[in-house]
């Protein structure tokens, strides 16, 4: 099997399928956290500047996951097939989510009237959280496998999806997503309402700790092949040290008022997470909760070596323009958040 740097091509596409997802998470998890949290803004100006925090970088973020389901479909069209169709439901209420949050962003602010805004409030605030809550559960279903046939196509129904350890992980995602949205509201706001995200990041950081052991209790006491790799490979313990101490490191740093390296230690919070459930599952890519054979790995639902050969060539130049794109946005627009005739 050909290689490069002494990993198979799947392999290194399962890697490249993982960074576009942990770089989406990272980057939309703050918007959609920011969106959650919104209704306990009481206050017209004070929901207009967390508004207008993540406007100039919202739809940008959404990049992120458009490139990770080209590379899902490019790289692994057995798994897009099956991940799409098992995943239909709770998909497209995510897509209706997603619309509904783009609708009330550019809506909002267009008539003064004050229960247009009020309305437009509640529909940003509920679709953030089902979106938050419908990424979680898909991607605790796919750490916690799904009923597939021999055929490699979804063998069960919607009601398969709400199994304790999905839910655990939904809630767990939007209470991650909370604290790292309260965290760069902090960052981008000032006065009161920076007191206020103050208090609420302290708040959601336990929140997020508390449904983080719950989740983990459960995995280790009833998920026994989550946790099958890093018996096998004692050298991977290194990677939930290293997340215990980004998590630990966060109440730390907030409360020295270093948000931005608080803010850091959130993300690499969601990125070792990921890391995480990627090394329990590889290298599967949809495991068969009810036959063990009729999973999809990365083997058995990749396409041709020479089609990966050349998307890594691509992905390998794409990918980090997106970055520097993303990055430059960001270094553009840095700072407090002012108000004024061209805001939300």
């Amino acid at each position: 099997m050909e290689t490069f740097l002494g990993l198979d091509y799947n392999v290194w596409w399962f890697l490249v399928f993982g960074g576009v997802i942990s770089g989406y998470a990272i980057l939309d998890g703050f918007d959609l956290g920011a969106g959650a949290l919104h209704l306990l803004l009481n206050k017209e100006q004070s929901r207009r500047i967390a508004m207008n925090a993540i406007g100039p970088v919202w739809d940008g973020n959404e990049v992120w996951l458009v490139i990770g389901g080209g590379a899902l479909f490019a790289g692994f069209p057995v798994a897009y097939a099956a991940i799409f169709s098992a995943f239909y439901v709770p998909f497209m209420i995510f897509m209706v989510g997603l619309i509904f949050r783009a609708v009330a962003i550019e809506f909002r602010s267009k008539e003064p009237m004050l229960w247009w805004r009020k309305t437009w409030d509640i529909v940003y605030n509920i679709a953030c959280i089902v979106i938050a809550l419908s990424l979680g559960l898909m991607l605790g279903n796919v750490a916690y496998g799904i009923p597939l046939n021999a055929d490699k196509e979804f063998a069960g129904n919607w009601m398969s999806f709400f199994h304790p350890f999905p839910i655990m992980v939904s809630i767990t995602t939007l209470a991650l997503f909370l604290m790292h949205g309260a965290i760069y509201l902090t960052m981008k706001t000032e006065n009161r309402l920076y007191t206020k995200m103050h208090l609420l990041g302290n708040n959601f950081t336990v929140f997020f700790v508390l449904s983080f052991v719950i989740t983990t209790l459960y995995t280790l006491l009833y998920i026994p092949h989550l946790s099958d790799q890093f018996k096998q490979n004692p050298g991977l313990f290194i990677l939930p040290v290293l997340m215990i101490l980004a998590i630990a490191n966060i109440p730390r740093q907030i409360k020295k008022g270093l948000y931005r390296y608080a803010f850091l230690s959130s993300a690499l919070t969601i990125a070792l997470l990921l890391i995480m459930v990627a090394v329990e599952i590889f290298p599967y890519l949809l495991y068969a909760s009810n036959d063990i054979e009729n999973s999809i790995t990365i083997h058995n639902a990749a396409a041709s070596a020479k089609t990966m050969k050349i998307l890594l060539i691509i992905a390998l130049i794409g990918t980090p323009l997106v970055g520097l794109y993303t990055a430059f946005v960001f270094w553009t627009f840095k700072g407090k958040v002012k108000l004024d005739e061209m805001s939300y």
